[in-house]
C-alpha cells in the first residue's frame, strides 16, 4: 500500500453484539495487521434513545475476549480521540457550518406529508426527496421561518453517476437520480449517522472502509460527501470501499439480532475458544486454502487478502462452528485447556475458589483424561463434577439411569462390587483386570453392556473420562458407596 493502511470498526451501542458485528471486525483487523496498518475502534453512539452503556461494556468485553486488538480507540486513545461520537458533537457542528458556507447543503422545511403529495400528484416513480427546496424561494422561507416550521440540512447530490471500485464486488455504479439528497441532522439540531460517519472517517483518516454489504447502498451518498470534505480541508484521502457479504440464517434470511445463534457473547458463555469463533466467522467469505478450514489468527493475518473475499451471501451452520472450535481445541496443550476451564468450573463450584491445593491436584491428575473429549470449555462441568462432588450431592442422571441401571444395570453394578471389594491395589490397571474377567470374561457381556452401568453408577453420565482411571482418581471408598447407592 503506497498510504498506510488506517481501518476501522464502529459499532453501535444498541444491544447484545451479533456475529456478523465480529465477522466485520475480524476481516478489518486482519486487513490492518496484514498491512503493517492502523485498526481503530471508535463507537457510534449518536442513536441517544437506543445507545446503552450495557450494550457498550458488552461490546468492549467482547473485543477484548476475542484478542481483536485496537491501536486507537476507547481505552486506548489515539491521535484523533475522543472515540465516542456523543463526545464529538462540536466536530459535526464545525463540518455541517463548513458545508453550509459552501453550498454543498442546504435548509428543507419540507414535511413527510409534503413530498409524499407532490410524488403522487407527478406520478413519480423515485423514492425519497424530490428537491424542492434546494432553490428556495427566499419569500417562502421567511414565510415558513415566521410560522415556525422547523428544517433539516440536507446534501446537495451530484447529477449523474457516482462509479467505484469496491474492494470485494469490483465496478459498481449509482445513477443519481435515483439517490435523492439526503438529510445531514434532525430537525433539533442532532447529527445523523449520514453526517458523522463519513465526518468522523475524513477526520480520523480512514483509507479504507470494510464493511457489510447492508450498507452498500449508503456508498453513493458518502463518496460525494467525502469529496465535499477533502475540498473544505475536513478529509484528506478518498476512502476506498468494500462491502463484506451478508451473513445468512435459517430460510434464505439474513441472520438476524432476533436468532439466538447471532449473539456473539452467548459462544463464549457456552465454553466457544475465541479463536475457534473467529477461525469460523472467518469461514463465512474468505478461506486460507480450499482445502483447509483450521488455521491460527497469526496464520489468517499473514494470507488475508480482502480482494479474495466472495462477494455472495454466506450461511452461518452452527453444526461446522462447533467443529471448527473442535479442532481449535485439539491444538491446546492440557495446561492451556485447563486455564481456560478453570473459570467455568469455578463458577459451577466444581472447584474451590480460589483453588485449594487438593482441588489443583486432583485437576492435575484428571484433565489429561478429558483433554482430547472436551469440545467446548462448559463441558469440563460435566466431565470433571463427579470427582469433585461431596458425596452428598452427588447426582446421577436419571435419563442415564433409566437406559442403564435398570434390573440388568444393576445386576452388572453388583457383580462389579462383589469383585472390586476384593482388591487389594486399586489402581487403573487393577481395576480394569477385575472388571474385564468379572463382566467380560465372566457374564459374557460385550464391554459397552459390561462397563455402561457402572460408568453410570460411578460417574453419574453414560459420558465421561475413562472408566478406571476414574474410579481410581475417586478412589475406593467413594467408587464402592456409589455402586452401593445404585444398588438401592
Amino acid at each position: 500500500m503506497s498510504t498506510p493502511v488506517r481501518v476501522r470498526m464502529a459499532p453501535s451501542p444498541t444491544g447484545s453484539p451479533h456475529v456478523g458485528l465480529v465477522r466485520t471486525a475480524l476481516f478489518n483487523w486482519a486487513f490492518a495487521r496484514h498491512h503493517g496498518g492502523t485498526f481503530v475502534f471508535r463507537i457510534e453512539d449518536t442513536d441517544k434513545e437506543r445507545s446503552t452503556q450495557e450494550s457498550y461494556d458488552a461490546i468492549l468485553d467482547l473485543m477484548r475476549w476475542l484478542g481483536l486488538d485496537w491501536d486507537e480507540g476507547p481505552e486506548v486513545g489515539g491521535p484523533y480521540a475522543p472515540y465516542r461520537q456523543s463526545e464529538r458533537s462540536d466536530l459535526y457542528t464545525d463540518a455541517l457550518a463548513k458545508l453550509a458556507a459552501s453550498s454543498y447543503t442546504y435548509d428543507c422545511f419540507c414535511t413527510t406529508e409534503e413530498v409524499d403529495a407532490r410524488r403522487k400528484a407527478t406520478g413519480s416513480k423515485v423514492m425519497g426527496y424530490d428537491g424542492f427546496c434546494r432553490d428556495l424561494d427566499p419569500a417562502q422561507r421567511a414565510a415558513w421561518e415566521a410560522e415556525g416550521r422547523s428544517s433539516v440540512v440536507r446534501f446537495r447530490m451530484p447529477e449523474g453517476s457516482i462509479t467505484w471500485q469496491d474492494l470485494v464486488r469490483g465496478e459498481v455504479t449509482f445513477e443519481t437520480q435515483y439517490v435523492p439528497d439526503f438529510a445531514l441532522c434532525r430537525a433539533n439540531g442532532d447529527p445523523l449517522y449520514t453526517l458523522v460517519n463519513p465526518v468522523d472517517d475524513a477526520l480520523m483518516r480512514i483509507t479504507h472502509v470494510l464493511r457489510g454489504e447492508d450498507l452498500l447502498s449508503s456508498t453513493p451518498r458518502q463518496i460525494p460527501l467525502h469529496a465535499a470534505l477533502i475540498e473544505l480541508g475536513i478529509g484528506t484521502v478518498m476512502p476506498e470501499f468494500g462491502h463484506l457479504p451478508f451473513v445468512m440464517g435459517e430460510g434464505n434470511k439474513k441472520l438476524s439480532k432476533r436468532d439466538p445463534e447471532a449473539h456473539a457473547l452467548a459462544y463464549r458463555d457456552q465454553g466457544f475458544l475465541p479463536e475457534g469463533l473467529l477461525n469460523y466467522l472467518a469461514l463465512l467469505g474468505w478461506a486460507i486454502a480450499a482445502d483447509r478450514d483450521v488455521f491460527s489468527m497469526e496464520e489468517m493475518v499473514a494470507a488475508f487478502e480482502i480482494g479474495d473475499v466472495n462477494p455472495n451471501p454466506a450461511r452461518f451452520d452452527l453444526k461446522k462452528a462447533d467443529a471448527i472450535n473442535s479442532a481449535q481445541m485439539r491444538l491446546l496443550s492440557v495446561d492451556e485447556i485447563t486455564d481456560r476451564a478453570l473459570p467455568f468450573l469455578k463458577a459451577a463450584g466444581v472447584v474451590s475458589d480460589p483453588v485449594s491445593d487438593a482441588d489443583a491436584q486432583l485437576l492435575e491428575q484428571a484433565m489429561p483424561l478429558v483433554a482430547e473429549r472436551i469440545n467446548k470449555l462448559t463441558e469440563a462441568v460435566d466431565m470433571l463434577g463427579f470427582l469433585f462432588v461431596d458425596e452428598a450431592a452427588f447426582v446421577v442422571d436419571p435419563t442415564d439411569a433409566e437406559k442403564l441401571l435398570n434390573d440388568d444395570g444393576r445386576a452388572v453394578v453388583a457383580r462389579a462390587m462383589s469383585r472390586l471389594e476384593t482388591l487389594e491395589s486399586w489402581s487403573t490397571a487393577a481395576i480394569q483386570d477385575a472388571l474385564q474377567a468379572e463382566l467380560v470374561d465372566g457374564m459374557g457381556l460385550k464391554p459397552r453392556n459390561a462397563f455402561g452401568p457402572v460408568r453410570v453408577a460411578v460417574t453419574g453420565r453414560r459420558i465421561s473420562p475413562p472408566l478406571f482411571e476414574s474410579m481410581e482418581l475417586l478412589g475406593r471408598e467413594r467408587s464402592l458407596g456409589r455402586l452401593q447407592s445404585a444398588l438401592g
